[in-house]
């Protein structure tokens, strides 16, 4: 499924889901502004570069890569795909968690999934880019506080589409087991092919995020369940 809508309402703007988008969609087109050859130095000089980490894991620079390295994108269908997913979900993630919270999920399973990344291929030169990691991150948390919450996208069986809802452990589930799958698969793959999506980055970082909202379940109380069965029958009147 191509998820286009979930429907679970919020209690307040999400201003810091929103500007994570806008952080990375500038980023990106300051890298359009660059050519390849200046990119790929960019790159290999500011994001995660895994044989700098084996040989400096505790160093400013190394943290201050991985931070940088969650704001670059490959591409085109790199971003947007990301963007969306962040857009759809993250914004239940910061109402339910609030500001703070919100974005320590969402930078240590950045963390966490560079790390996992990393430990893959520990002397490998390619760069890891991409806020995949972080949003998995954020993924991972929603299938923990949203499981049951229908999300509506468009299903594509051979040469018909049909648009659905299918429940939220369903989506989130079903991208899991594909990156375990892909990863399982890109194993002893070459190092061109391994550079190009980092299936462990997503994996380590589901789990960290659903790692993380259990946790935080714990500090910040959840809703009444009537205040969210009104909120959801709200929205759904929409």
């Amino acid at each position: 499924m191509l998820p286009l809508q979930d429907i679970n309402p919020t209690r307040r703007v999400p201003i810091l889901t929103y500007l994570l988008i806008v952080i990375n969609v500038l980023v990106f087109l300051w890298e359009l502004t660059m050519p390849e050859a200046q990119l790929s130095q960019t790159f290999v000089n500011l994001s995660v570069v895994p044989a700098n980490v084996t040989a400096n894991p505790f160093s400013l620079e190394t943290i201050s890569d991985f931070i940088r390295s969650m704001f670059f994108h490959g591409g085109w269908d790199h971003i947007l795909g990301n963007m969306l997913y962040l857009w759809l979900f993250g914004d239940n993630i910061e109402d339910r968690f609030g500001s703070i919270l919100y974005l320590v999920l969402y930078f240590v399973s950045g963390f966490v999934a560079g790390i996992a990344q990393v430990m893959l291929d520990p002397n490998s030169t390619i760069p890891l880019i991409g806020a995949s990691g972080a949003i998995a991150g954020v993924l991972g948390a929603y299938l923990v506080l949203f499981p049951g919450v229908k999300v509506r996208g468009i299903v594509v069986l051979g040469r018909i589409s049909a648009m659905q809802e299918w429940p939220a452990i369903i989506v989130l589930g079903l991208w899991f087991v594909l990156q375990v799958i892909n990863g399982v698969g890109s194993l002893g793959a070459n190092a061109e092919y391994g550079g190009g999506v980092a299936f462990f980055a997503h994996i380590g970082g589901f789990i960290a995020g659903a790692v993380i909202a259990f946790i935080f379940m714990q500090i910040v109380p959840q809703p009444p369940a009537a205040e969210r069965r009104e909120a959801l029958y709200q929205r759904a009147q929409r």
